[in-house]
């Protein structure tokens, strides 16, 4: 199959995204962009690798799995971002180099009793729900700092900062209101002792709005790889897509 298209659009997104840095009066080089592979195969993972890519963020644990199984010496970083359950940690603790759906204390203890086990260490990411609605995941904001001191305890796991999903709206403002609090919450985890820097917000419909609101990555799906060839609602039947 061909994947030449996977060039054109990385390098178009690639455009966009330091477009929108400029725009907002910001350093390119200060936004990572995390290619979000879930649904594509590990043959489009592989061509996409050929463009120097290495980090890929997934929705699934399974997905992580089958493509890990199908690349064992790729090399890959995978990035676990979708909702995780309590018993898919262990995969997630063997297969994975960062978590960023971190967001309640059950999934922190059993992530921490897995990594134990295998003997290794992750990056995480909180995230953070700043949208009202009910089909997002997420930590609720007043609950953030008592979580980031209780992460503390944890050798296992380095807290690099938080994530979030933005509302799904046409409407601007309602969807940077969502990165303005992400970007206050950091900011105020900061002045209270915490190391976060990381901000990862911003997707393929959304992403000049989180950087102008600070996003340090973001994740961008459609934009690299085109139309999923499933919907949302197949894999995740509560978003109701």
């Amino acid at each position: 199959m061909d994947h030449s298209h996977l060039a054109a659009n990385w390098a178009d997104i690639r455009h966009r995204v330091d477009e929108a840095c400029r725009a907002a009066g910001r350093d390119p080089s200060e936004v990572a962009i995390l290619p979000v592979s879930k649904t594509f195969g590990p043959e489009v993972v592989r061509a996409a690798m050929a463009l120097g890519l290495t980090r890929f963020g997934e929705n699934k644990v399974q997905e992580i799995r089958d493509k890990a199984r199908a690349l064992p010496d790729a090399g890959i970083q995978w990035v676990m971002i979708g909702h995780l359950q309590t018993n898919k940690a262990k995969d997630v603790a063997r297969l994975a180099s960062e978590v960023q759906s971190l967001d309640r204390p059950e999934l922190a203890e059993a992530l921490d009793h897995r990594l134990r086990i295998e003997g290794r260490t992750i990056d995480v990411l909180v995230q953070v729900k700043t949208s009202t609605e009910e089909s997002k995941y997420g930590l609720p904001p007043a609950e953030l700092p008592a979580f980031l001191d209780r992460l503390a305890r944890y050798d296992t796991m380095r807290v690099r900062g938080l994530m979030t999903l933005a509302i799904h709206t046409q409407v601007p403002e309602e969807i940077r209101a969502c990165f303005r609090q992400l970007r206050e919450l950091r900011d105020a985890a900061i002045a209270r002792g915490h190391d976060i820097p990381r901000l990862s917000m911003g997707m393929s419909g959304d992403f000049p709005i989180a950087i102008a609101e600070g996003a340090t990555e973001v994740r961008i799906g459609t934009a690299i790889f085109g139309r999923r060839p499933t919907s949302d609602s197949f894999y995740w039947p509560e978003t109701g897509q």
